[in-house]
């Protein structure tokens, strides 16, 4: 089926294509400049600038912002949101696109930051930069069952990761998952990257494998739980929502996802837009609109039942 309502001239679009997409299986100096360019631009183009406040902070030496809804507020509950990218460009700026809607989309406040970029910095720093945001939160005063956690693309591969380290250390772990287009298996080897490899209007297999390598380096075990969370160990997940387009190489990553947590015997629900791409939320286009919609709903159940 054709992907609806998409402009491929239009500037937001131009600039996710340029992010995610990569001619070979290495980053070299250019591609970066490229990409991290491109994620600058996006954030510009697409990151909400009303309905919500904008607070600049550091942790350590991590940069993060406070985004908080102008109406609706409700402050008794915060998301830590990790933005996508790749694990190899993206800053608040885009951060902000998404972490915006979140705000107004559940009246929660978000808060995101700015994780160190592979290949200058590999696993696990974009964790252990997760994990620091996460006592942050806790010192300041936040019951774990007040966080919520959200991650889209590789961002959500970084909270699954987050989760599953809480879980292993016995320590408390957030009220639910909010995932969109989640990186959830890094060896690339389901079948959707060959069943929508001409649909998805974003991302590439090249593109994955180059900035998997970028991330953990050519002589890891990409199949290795620490960075494929998909085999991990979800006894004892937090409800969990996983939102994914129907048209993008990662879908399977999503629907395996869905399928491993539930049989662990927790609770998660999948929403698969027909029409939708890689992170389609991100567009200023009416689908997304309605997405958000939908995910304030599924936030509702879990947090107010």
């Amino acid at each position: 089926m054709a992907l609806l309502k998409i402009n491929f001239n239009d500037p937001l679009m131009k600039a996710l294509k340029a992010v995610n997409s990569i001619a070979g299986k290495s980053l070299t100096e250019e591609d970066l400049k490229r990409q991290r360019a491109g994620m600058e631009m996006a954030g510009r183009l697409a990151a909400p600038t009303s309905d919500v406040s904008v607070e600049a902070f550091t942790v350590g030496d991590v940069h993060c912002e406070w985004i908080k809804p102008d109406f609706a507020h409700n402050p008794q509950y915060v998301i830590l949101y990790a933005h996508g990218g790749g694990y190899t460009c993206g800053g608040l700026a885009y951060a902000r696109i998404l972490a915006a809607k979140f705000a107004v989309a559940t009246g929660f406040s978000v808060v995101s930051f700015e994780y160190r970029l592979a290949p200058e910095h590999k696993y696990p720093a974009a964790l252990d930069d997760g994990f620091h945001i996460w006592n942050y939160l806790m010192d300041r005063g936040y019951g774990a069952r007040q966080v919520l956690f959200a991650g889209d693309s590789a961002g959500g591969n970084l909270v699954l990761c987050l989760t599953m380290k809480l879980i292993k250390e016995k320590q408390l772990k957030p009220r639910c998952l909010i995932l969109l287009s989640p990186w959830t298996d890094m060896t690339a080897s389901s079948d959707s990257y060959e069943t929508y490899k001409e649909k998805d209007p974003i991302l590439t297999k090249e593109y994955v494998l180059g900035v998997r390598d970028a991330y953990i380096g050519t002589e890891a075990a990409p199949e290795n739980e620490i960075y494929s969370p998909l085999n991990g160990d979800f006894n004892g997940f937090p409800p969990t929502v996983i939102m994914v387009g129907r048209n993008e190489i990662l879908l399977d990553d999503s629907v395996r996802l869905q399928k491993k947590i539930n049989k662990a015997g927790g609770k998660a629900v999948i929403d698969i837009e027909k029409d939708g791409w890689h992170v389609y939320q991100q567009m200023p286009l009416p689908v997304a609109g309605r997405a958000m919609k939908r995910l304030a709903e599924y936030v509702s159940a879990i947090v107010y039942t």
